[in-house]
């Protein structure tokens, strides 16, 4: 059964009207019939490029959950041949809210990891709704470290509201799973793709999405927190969500402008859940193009553009008059280490990304929990 938005409703109207009509015709075959069919299809047509030439961040939000939408499994099965998947950290438990493994992508072994929201009630609640626990992000590290010892490239997909901020996951350490999964991507010696498929929501993403190559689908998302928890911050109304949707610049678009991802993926018109083939299709694509290109590149290679690729985005800042250069600087400079101020080292950068990490948690926990 199809799920319409609330801005889809003309469309659903139109939907509706066609199905009435190819019952009715199944019982009383009429060319009249048939013809009334034919211009409601070219109705929907012209709705469709109405709704979507012009959408609102908050309504790429509301498609980037479309329950519908492609799930991390669904690129595993589209594009992931021999896929063996992996559970555990070796010190808790394991944690469904990531599915990681090993497979090959075009012949190629790889890592695979991603959140995963699960595709109905039965399998959310199972997946914990995409919502990593500190042991998901410990699995996540333990893989990623022996994909570098096999020299194998790490393919991984984001999609969470953010990690998970319950009483026992803050007791088993969110924050320092968070920023240990984040100083294991920057160190790792091999490389990093990384696609947004859904929501890219604080924390809970940048722990497995920080890459040499970031991907994004054209109606996901990415913010440091949710539209409806910065509202509730904001405004003490999470009814004000679409404008904090605006303010946060979390659509792609506003992301490929300040570098912070490298190429926007197409969707099909309406979203990628109506042509999910197309779209896993599409995104293999984008992966094995940017893949190729790291592909001439090792170990400090990777890992020192790696870590200037976000030097360079904190040092020129988001959405100020200076927009980041941090691309055209790895163009440059790909592969080699920058000199780098004394003051700007390793240590400071990671101890950055515990304190952001703790503060985003603890917003999530206290709007949450």
């Amino acid at each position: 059964m199809q799920t319409y938005l609330d801005f889809e409703k003309p469309i659903q109207e139109l939907d509706l009207k066609i199905e009435e009509l190819k019952s009715k015709n199944l019982e009383f075959p009429s060319e009249d019939i048939l013809k009334e069919i034919s211009e409601t299809e070219q109705q929907i047509n012209v709705a469709y490029k109405k709704i979507f030439s012009n959408i609102t961040a908050w309504q790429k939000t509301q498609i980037s959950r479309h329950p519908h939408r492609p799930k991390t499994k669904d690129y595993i099965d589209g594009l992931i041949t021999d896929f063996f998947e992996l559970a555990g950290d070796r010190t808790f438990a394991e944690d469904k809210a990531i599915t990681a493994g090993f497979g090959r992508f075009r012949g190629q072994p790889v890592l695979v990891m991603g959140h995963e929201k699960g595709h109905d009630t039965n399998s959310r609640i199972e997946h914990n709704f995409g919502m990593p626990k500190p042991e998901g992000y410990r699995k996540a590290i333990r893989l990623m470290k022996l994909a570098e010892q096999f020299d194998m490239p790490v393919i991984s997909f984001v999609d969470t509201p953010g990690a998970y901020p319950g009483v026992g996951a803050e007791q088993r350490g969110q924050a320092d799973a968070i920023a240990k999964a984040t100083e294991c991507c920057l160190s790792l010696g091999v490389p990093i793709i990384v696609v947004i498929i859904g929501e890219g929501g604080s924390g809970g993403a940048v722990a497995i999405g920080t890459g040499n190559n970031v991907l994004m689908l054209e109606n996901s998302i990415y913010s440091v927190i949710s539209p409806e928890g910065c509202s509730s911050i904001l405004w003490k109304d999470s009814s004000k969500a679409p404008e904090a949707a605006e303010a946060l610049k979390l659509t792609a678009e506003d992301m490929l402008k300040v570098d912070v991802v490298d190429k926007v993926i197409s969707e099909p018109i309406g979203g990628g859940h109506r042509n999910r083939s197309k779209v896993i299709e599409d995104t293999g694509i984008a992966i094995d193009e940017f893949l190729t290109t790291l592909s001439n590149q090792h170990g400090n290679q990777l890992k020192h553009s790696r870590q200037e690729r976000y030097l360079q985005i904190g040092r020129s800042g988001l959405f100020s008059e200076k927009t980041s250069a941090a691309n055209a600087v790895l163009d440059s400079k790909y592969g080699h280490v920058r000199e780098t101020n004394n003051l700007i080292k390793k240590p400071i950068f990671i101890t950055s990304i515990v304190v952001l990490t703790i503060v985003a948690v603890s917003i999530y926990y206290l709007i949450f929990g």
